[in-house]
């Protein structure tokens, strides 16, 4: 018999229906006041709440918990202690207060952390996030907690986002308390669209690369792709329905809810779309939603890929993060209004953002960056490097007719403001899609707490500028036609609503000032005072954490290409070489035999010269892996990280393509790896059903 799923929601969070349960009203209601307006709870508050948690946690059978936290990897960690303790006398008894709820210890120095740690300085302590919900995963209490030193230096992703969700609700309420209008609070809110891959899990274990780096970093193209667009939105086979419902279960029961999910434009390529929270809560969110994915998709005999590009010739995956403004009173800040001071609100808040895009364009692509993402972004409907911001033509329209136009009263009269809501223009970065911004170049596999502290952070300058001049403003709604003219003036270089891919555009980029930056040159420019400068005065991460930071995602660069280089090198040398040499051998067995009784190979002689110069170049090319790994051990980590863009992944790209067209040479039987054809069309019988 089917449960009532309305019955279980959240089963597993200890969200707000189970806090009035549990906790006396008084301390429920002190909880609220921290978590609204950031303030510490205090001790016995703290010792009421951790009993009342325990307690729930036993009733649920759970008799371990984790300080569950978020370190500069895009993971999750935990470290599982019991619930119980022993008393004087040896008995097992309940021991979970305050202390051990608040407070936490783990080894900061075996985690990434950008110098800032040593390894003789090894402490690191995890501190309770009272804004998240604590849950049971996987037989264990979770508790929901940041990450940092023994000194207070952040160490984690969870920590700079809650301080940019705490500056972002000031500098909003600055301006709408400016406007006249009684709002306590305003909470950037997100949902963000995952989208993976599910291959066989047999065939995934018979391949190296996808084990270690995610991705297939050899694969020729196979007969068919997505040329006939049959994939996106079709009918769910019994296997993958199947999948869906347990991935559901297993959400809903995290209380996360997903709105949406379908097969997605590649072949084996799917998505699912949650409903928007708060951003501090959907980042939590989606980092479980990829844990669960791998997990469901394993006992379903499927492997998940993350990665931002597993495939080449097909789309490649991305984390669309919609982001908007959201009121303690339900109201969304970037709606278009139906009055004249509504409207005015809306283009004001918009103005906002536009002007942080622009203003901080180099630190949004420096959040997105990664050697994953640079596999996808440019092509097969991922947007470029080059940031702009879609707005809507007949929205651009109006805004621009209101603040050229004398007759327009700013606050009083409505603006015909038509926003079709349904363009989404999958070439661009940045675009407007009707209450609510769309950033499309985050990857599949990264974290979403970059992207949106950055967000968060450069919009809450924007706000931080417009709040000063109205506070000190005689004349609110002149001001406000003031900021929205000098806004749209000053930035519609970022507003492009054309085609982000044309060579047109390519060029018209350039003249606008708009840079295409590399992923390097991108993490290089995170340390800029232009953009150290915004996260200090947010008091979002010091200094000395954005260089942390910056170390962090050089080091994962050049990580990512040493390992590709070395599975590419060692698939080539112990798979693909010997397999291709045994077909040489049958050739020229052929090619004898045929000489022996005088006909002519000619076919057979071609076929053996085309591979053996196509052995010939992998072999020069893996040798010059080799040598080029070795030269960076004399080089500093951001001298690596540019020497692996510009010389060892090029090689690496090299190198795959000889591969490849060696793949098209050789018989099914003489090919060592699982082809596109059987990982993405069943070329032969799997179990993917």
């Amino acid at each position: 018999m089917k449960r009532d799923k309305r019955t279980d929601f959240a089963q597993n969070v200890f969200d707000d229906v189970k806090m009035r349960k549990y906790l006396p009203r008084s301390t429920y209601k002190a909880l609220i006041y921290a978590r609204e307006n950031y303030t510490e709870l205090n001790q016995a508050d703290k010792d009421i709440y951790a009993n009342a948690l325990c307690r729930w946690a036993l009733k649920n059978g759970v008799t371990r918990y984790t300080h569950w936290f978020q370190p500069l990897n895009n993971f999750t960690a935990e470290k599982r202690n019991s619930l119980y303790s022993v008393d004087k006398e040896r008995n097992a008894v309940v021991k979970f207060r305050g202390k051990e709820l608040s407070l936490g210890e783990g080894d900061a120095s075996s985690f990434p952390n950008g110098g800032i740690r040593q390894t003789f300085e090894a402490r690191g302590i995890t501190r309770w996030d009272y804004t998240s919900y604590a849950f049971i995963k996987d037989g264990c209490l979770c508790i929901p907690t940041t990450f940092s030193s023994n000194n207070c230096e952040i160490l984690d992703k969870k920590s700079p986002l809650i301080n940019s969700c705490k500056a972002l609700d000031m500098q909003a309420v600055r301006i709408l308390k400016a406007l006249g209008e009684d709002v306590k609070h305003v909470y950037s809110v997100v949902g963000a669209e995952q989208e993976y891959f599910l291959i066989d899990k047999e065939l995934f274990y018979k391949r190296k690369d996808l084990i270690y780096t995610g991705r297939t970093l050899f694969g020729a193209e196979p007969p068919k792709g997505q040329e006939f667009e049959d994939h996106y939105f079709r009918p769910l086979s019994k296997r993958i329905a199947h999948f869906m419902e347990s991935l559901d279960d297993e959400l809903w029961k995290l209380g996360i809810l997903v709105h949406t999910e379908h097969n997605e434009v590649a072949p084996c390529q799917l998505e699912l779309a949650p409903c928007y929270t708060r951003a501090n809560l959907a980042c939590d969110h989606n980092q479980l939603t990829m844990e669960t994915l791998k997990k469901v998709a394993s006992e379903h005999g499927f492997a998940c890929l993350l990665h931002e590009k597993p495939f080449a010739h097909v789309n490649g995956s991305g984390k669309h993060n919609n982001w908007s403004l959201l009121t303690d009173g339900d109201e969304n800040l970037l709606e278009v209004g139906d009055t004249g001071r509504k409207n005015a609100r809306f283009l004001l808040f918009l103005s906002a953002v536009i002007k942080a895009v622009d203003d901080y364009s180099e630190l949004l692509v420096a959040s997105v960056s990664s050697h994953g993402n640079d596999c996808r972004l440019g092509g097969y409907e991922a947007p470029p490097k080059v940031l702009t911001v879609f707005l809507d033509p007949h929205l651009t329209k109006a805004i621009q007719h209101a603040t050229t136009s004398p007759k327009w009263r700013c606050g009083i009269d409505s603006l015909p403001l038509i926003c079709t809501a349904t363009d989404r223009n999958r070439t661009s970065p940045f675009a407007y899609t009707g209450n609510k911004f769309e950033f499309r170049m985050v990857g599949s596999s990264a974290s979403i707490s970059d992207v949106n502290t950055v967000v968060n952070t450069a919009v809450a300058e924007s706000m931080r500028v417009y709040a000063d001049r109205l506070e000190n403003s005689t004349d609110i709604w002149q001001t406000v036609r003031e900021l929205i003219t000098e806004t749209f003036t000053k930035h519609k270089r970022i507003i492009f609503e054309g085609d982000n891919y044309s060579e047109i555009w390519a060029e018209e980029a350039k003249l606008r000032n708009l840079k295409n930056i590399s992923t390097v040159c991108s993490i290089e420019n995170l340390s800029n005072a232009h953009n150290v400068n915004l996260l200090e005065k947010h008091s979002v991460l010091s200094h000395r954490e954005v260089l942390a930071r910056q170390q962090v995602l050089l080091q994962n660069y050049v990580n990512t290409a040493k390992v590709e280089s070395n599975v590419a090198s060692r698939m080539y040398l112990q798979q693909i070489e010997p397999w291709v040499e045994k077909y040489i051998k049958e050739l020229t067995d052929i090619i004898a035999s045929k000489s022996n009784l005088g006909i002519a190979s000619e076919r057979e002689t071609n076929k053996v010269n085309k591979i053996s110069k196509l052995l010939k170049q992998c072999a020069t090319r893996v040798k010059l892996l080799k040598k080029h790994l070795r030269k960076l051990d004399e080089l500093t980590i951001l001298q690596q990280a540019h020497y692996c863009e510009n010389n060892v992944v090029p090689i690496l790209t090299s190198l795959r393509k000889s591969v490849d067209r060696l793949e098209k040479l050789i018989p099914s039987e003489y090919w060592a790896i699982p082809t596109y054809g059987q990982l993405l069309f069943d070329e032969y019988p799997t179990k993917r059903g």
